[in-house]
């Protein structure tokens, strides 16, 4: 996942119906721009070490998310987005119930609280590429920047300060296309100049190789790379022909993501061997191996910063985003006590953002504690997917239900095939869930059971137990109508 627009799950009147007519003409954007847009809020280079592992076999891992996940979540998205302003709460409360719209709400924000740490992980290994690439493997280095950064992040957000956010916009060019271009760039003339691969890269590898359910987990995370569409899908009233130009423009997003995706991850794969390949660190050991090779090593600490940039700017615009969107549903219908919807004198949600970061704090310990820190990543990246994939199944539950019982309301776009999509979407992520329970085949030695312990306790607890006890404490108080949110 990559720094993808701010939630817009804030409760509207349901009396409030899309306009059908083309919107005027000061509001509308061309379908290329939407394109570029969902392009800029998914694609990521974070990802790239990943499925670099596989080598060749990335390009397979890569595809088949996108048809049956990718390609779903966008077009069933874009009805729900174009017949029910308010975000994916607006979704889930009017297709299912309202206490499954929270839950769905909570979701988007609770996986945040492991995507920060993995995020902040990959900075610090980035980061160490500068100081010391050694320190990428050390856990107590990685949880201090986590710490450090994280609560830097509190300050500057707590305040209202947006200067800093500004930086995410830039985030497609700074810190993907361009570096992600010198990547494959560089590693196309290094084979052009006769240098063997560290991956094999013929036809008999295009398949990953079948050692087990563990051959196949890391298709998992890439459902998590593809997050986001969903946000973007609100958009789509502004199309001047939605039925015709949203779907041109998601295939070409799908296009452009794949690209950005698949091309780095093979670079990486061209020069750092399988077994030496840091989840966390992957991205600077290629090109610190390839600055080394062709005798630029001056230019790695100037990769780190274009990365580390763009995902601190990423960072920042998410601290605060999905935290506002929760806070807003609790004060209108109260599912939050009132000290966690007071705001601070600059209009922040402060005390949702400290809470929030005692318990990154004690995740970033773990870090500290656990000694292979590429393993800890992907735990941390797995419950990341896990929780968000609750978001996924509601929301396919809800557009189905939607159809049945409300089949006149106006919709600016109709998903062709709705029926289809939603259950490919719904059985692609249940498919997801399971297999984020087997450990994948760079987990090592380590206890099967302690990993599917790790991985089903954060789930529950975070996706589930968390939310449950919310609204089962829930008080009429709470409610801003009540008068219980206090500023």
């Amino acid at each position: 996942m990559s720094t993808m627009d701010v939630p817009e799950d804030v409760p509207k009147a349901r009396s409030s119906v899309p306009a059908t007519a083309a919107p005027p003409a000061a509001s509308t954007m061309t379908w290329v721009t939407l394109a570029l847009m969902t392009t800029s809020s998914v694609a990521s280079l974070r990802a790239a070490p990943t499925m670099a592992v596989y080598g060749l076999a990335c390009v397979f891992l890569y595809i088949v998310p996108a048809i049956v996940f990718l390609l779903p979540t966008s077009l069933v998205s874009a009805e729900l987005a174009s017949g029910w302003s308010g975000g994916v709460y607006r979704w889930v409360a009017e297709g299912l119930s309202k206490p499954l719209g929270f839950l769905a709400v909570w979701c988007q924000f609770a996986m945040t609280i492991f995507y920060y740490p993995s995020l902040l992980a990959f900075v610090a290994s980035t980061i160490a590429y500068v100081i010391d690439p050694a320190l990428a493997a050390n856990g107590v280095y990685t949880a201090i920047v986590i710490m450090v950064l994280y609560w830097t992040g509190v300050w500057v957000s707590s305040r209202g300060t947006k200067a800093l956010a500004g930086l995410s916009s830039w985030g497609l060019i700074i810190g993907t296309l361009v570096p992600g271009t010198v990547l494959v760039v560089l590693g196309l003339v290094f084979l052009g100049q006769g240098n063997p691969s560290a991956a094999p890269m013929d036809s008999s590898h295009l398949l990953p190789q079948w050692t087990g359910l563990a051959s196949l987990v890391l298709i998992v995370n890439n459902f998590l790379s593809y997050s986001g569409m969903e946000m973007n899908a609100v958009h789509v009233s502004s199309l001047k022909d939605p039925a015709k130009e949203y779907p041109k423009s998601m295939f070409m997003a799908m296009g452009l993501v794949l690209v950005i995706f698949i091309l780095p991850a093979l670079a990486i794969s061209w020069v750092v061997p399988a077994h030496q390949l840091s989840l966390t660190a992957g991205v600077m050991q290629a090109f610190d191996a390839f600055f080394s090779y062709f005798h630029v090593g001056w230019m790695t600490p100037i990769a780190a910063v274009m990365l580390i940039s763009a995902s601190l700017g990423g960072m920042l615009t998410w601290l605060a985003g999905p935290s506002k969107g929760l806070l807003e549903i609790s004060r209108s219908e109260g599912y939050l006590p009132p000290f966690l919807q007071k705001l601070n004198k600059f209009g922040i949600q402060q005390n949702i953002l400290v809470t929030q970061g005692i318990v990154t704090t004690a995740i970033a310990l773990m870090y500290a504690l656990i000694p292979n820190v590429s393993n800890v990543y992907w735990i941390f990246s797995t419950i990341t997917t896990q929780v968000y994939l609750i978001v996924y199944l509601l929301m396919f539950a809800a557009a189905m239900r939607l159809r049945k019982t409300q089949p006149d309301h106006p919709r600016g776009y109709r998903a062709p095939a709705l029926g289809l999509l939603c259950t490919v979407g719904l059985l692609a992520s249940i498919a997801a869930l399971a297999i984020g329970f087997v450990p994948p085949s760079q987990f090592g030695s380590g206890s099967v059971w302690a990993y599917i312990g790790i991985i089903g306790g954060g789930l529950v607890i975070l996706g589930l137990l968390i939310p449950l006890a919310f609204l089962k404490l829930r008080r009429p108080d709470w409610s801003e109508q009540e008068g219980g949110a206090a500023r």
